[in-house]
Order: structure tokens, then sequence, then C-alpha cells
């Protein structure tokens, strides 16, 4: 990846991250952890990777991308508006009375959104349907699913990835976003997930291991996806619940935060400044 690429998904993480920050603290409360830890992902797939128009929502010729653990969807419409499917003022609507952002991403509402999600497990299914689409219908268009790793608890995720494997529907990318936390606590501690790597193998896919804040493996991985011809294929992302904010990083129970204390207001507009700089220094 050239330097400057390499800056310019660097400066898009940091206005998603921004977005994601100053979206939630406007409503006062929401998936921070999970949001979070998914940034990096986004910027390289909207920022690179990804065929789309925002112009042109629906169009025929597009990627599309399945955003199975939903409650990450304050990232996907930060994401979203940051490449021009919306106005970034939308963003201030999220989860208010007849928005076209609810918390969870709707795909009848919202611009760029080509999955309604929200109940786990369900948008592995999803995603291996539409790749199975595309496939029939001999289109060069990859799907992306991204899935949590407490979501990877739902039975139905692995009889979605037991299709996926069997048909080779290597157009389809399985993305697992392992932060090792959930609802409740510590993955491990709730159900003990193992090597999820080792088990995505065990299944039938070639899979890749890379940070989850790792821009350029994030990338190099998507590539050597792409040229797998005959086998499904699977990114697991080694993150941070809250990633790429020291202050949520550090937070026990930073899955879903109430912003109703000094402190945690005030950290998040230390947060948004530093970001600010950062954007400001590189652009």
């Amino acid at each position: 990846m050239e330097k400057s690429t390499l800056q310019a998904l660097e400066v898009l993480s940091a206005k998603i991250r921004i977005d994601i920050l100053e979206t939630l603290k406007n409503m006062g409360y929401g998936h921070v952890g999970g949001s979070l830890s998914i940034v990096e992902l986004l910027a390289v797939l909207y920022g690179k990777q990804m065929k789309y128009d925002p112009s042109r929502p629906d169009w025929e010729g597009r990627d599309r991308l399945v955003l199975s653990k939903g409650h990450a969807g304050p990232a996907l419409y930060s994401a979203l508006a940051n490449v021009g499917f919306f106005e970034r003022d939308m963003l201030k609507t999220l989860n208010e009375g007849g928005t076209n952002l609810p918390s969870h991403p709707d795909r009848t509402k919202t611009p760029g959104v080509d999955a309604t999600t929200g109940s786990l497990g369900q948008g592995t299914s999803i995603a291996a349907g539409l790749a199975t689409g595309c496939k029939l219908a001999k289109k060069d268009s990859y799907v992306y699913v991204i899935v949590g790793d407490g979501e990877l608890n739902e039975g139905q995720c692995w009889e979605a990835f037991q299709y996926i494997a069997h048909f080779k529907l290597n157009n389809c990318i399985v993305i697992i976003d392992e932060n090792k936390k959930q609802l409740d606590g510590a993955t491990k501690e709730i159900i003990n997930p193992f090597d999820i790597h080792k088990k995505m193998e065990a299944f039938g896919f070639y899979t890749v291991k890379v940070k989850g804040n790792d821009i350029q493996a994030i990338d190099d991985a998507i590539n050597d996806c792409k040229n797998m011809k005959d086998s499904a294929v699977c990114i697991v992302l080694d993150s941070i619940k809250g990633q790429g904010v020291q202050y949520f990083e550090e937070m026990d129970a930073n899955h879903s935060v109430k912003f109703n204390h000094d402190e945690i207001n005030k950290e998040t507009e230390k947060s948004i400044a530093k970001l600010r700089e950062f954007v400001k220094e590189s652009e």
C-alpha cells in the first residue's frame, strides 16, 4: 500500500471514530465498544476495497456489506456518512423517533445499508444468501459479513459457515471481530470460543488472523482472500473492545455505555479533540 493511501485510511479511521463518539455522546448512550473495534476495518472497506456508488446506493454492480453484529450500527453509519451516502448532520438523529438511522441497521431506511440486522446470528445466513445470488447471476461482486465473537454463541452462524464452506463461496468474505468481550463480560468466561482461527479452518475456510487496528494487515488479508479461488475465506480480527480510545479500551463494562457523568463526558471530549488534531495535522 502506498504511503499516501495508508495516511488517507488513517484519517478516515479517525473521522469515523470522531463521529461515533460524538453521535453516541449526543444520544446519551450506546454501543461504544463494539463500534470502535471495527473502525479500521470499515475504513479499509469503504476507503479502498469495496465497489459502491453513494449516488446510487442500489447499484447492482456494488459489493455488499452485512453488519451481522448490528449493535455496531453507529460505526457503519459514521463510515457511510464520511464517504457520502448521506449528510453527516443526519448522524445527530440516531435512534430518535422517525429517524432513518435506527440503533440497528435497516436496509429500508438508510442509504448504503444492504441488510437489516441486529438479531444476532442471522446476518451470516443473509450474507450466504446474497453471495449465492451473486454467484448464480454471475456477478463479480463481493459480500462482506462482519460477525462478533460473542455472536458466535448463536448456532445459526455455524450452520451458515457450513453452507458457505461446502459451496466454496469465495465471494463471501467472513470477518470475525474478536474483541474478546460481549454484553455480559469476557467471551472466554461466558462461552469459551477457544481458538476461532483453528475452528474456522476446521470448518473448511482459508483463514487469516490480523490485528484489528493494523490497516495494512487488514488490506493484505482482504487481498489474500480475494486471491483464493476454490475455498471459503475468513479473516479474524484480533481487536480490542473500545479500540483506538484508551479510556474506553480500559473500561471494564464497555459494551454499551451511558454518557451520564462528568468523567465520561470529559474523557470523551478529550479523545475527540485528540482525534481532530490528528486529522488536522494529517490532511
